[in-house]
């Protein structure tokens, strides 16, 4: 597993940013079964430039806490059977890595969204990373069953590594 980490803003966290997210992407794809090695881009960015990629990627001009930018786009959440068949471009042909695509993760929102939901800086930065991480390879949370079940894998990831909301 490689994850690429980048900290464009300088933002200063109370942990180890490039620990906490090898730790969460590494528990991510055990908990999705994910029967490759593979590889994550993670940048760190502060609410201005993740507003300008959110309005230049997805024409929406507006701040978010986390955009999802997956390579390969999965028949169902989780479902790899298909990609050596169909999608051998996925694969790093170096490393022979599954390439999943990349994370945005805005450094302001982790910090404002920690205070406002009342738990660590360390819960909010490997939650974003592990909702993100379920993105790119096929989970999305447009219907209530389907949030459901993203929030309870958000929550095992998270639970796994005894990153607890207090």
């Amino acid at each position: 597993m490689t994850v690429y980490l980048e900290n464009e803003c300088g933002a200063q966290f109370p942990f180890d940013c490039e620990d906490i997210a090898n730790r969460v992407v590494e528990a991510a794809l055990d908990e999705v079964n994910c029967p490759y090695e593979a590889e994550v881009s993670v940048l760190v960015t502060s609410e201005e430039e993740i507003r300008r990629i959110n309005r230049e990627q997805r024409g929406i001009d507006a701040a978010t806490d986390v955009l999802s930018f997956p390579m390969t786009e999965y028949p169902g959440p989780a479902k790899f059977g298909f990609l050596e068949r169909e999608q051998a471009d996925c694969f790093h042909p170096d490393s022979g890595e599954l390439m999943l695509g990349d994370i945005v993760l805005c450094a302001d929102r982790v910090f404002s969204q920690a205070e406002e939901y009342g738990h660590s800086v360390l819960r909010e930065y490997a939650f974003l990373i592990a909702h993100s991480m379920l993105h790119l390879v096929g989970y999305d949370h447009m219907t209530d069953g389907d949030a459901h079940i993203m929030e309870e894998k958000q929550e095992a990831v998270l639970q796994k590594l005894h990153i607890t909301r207090n």
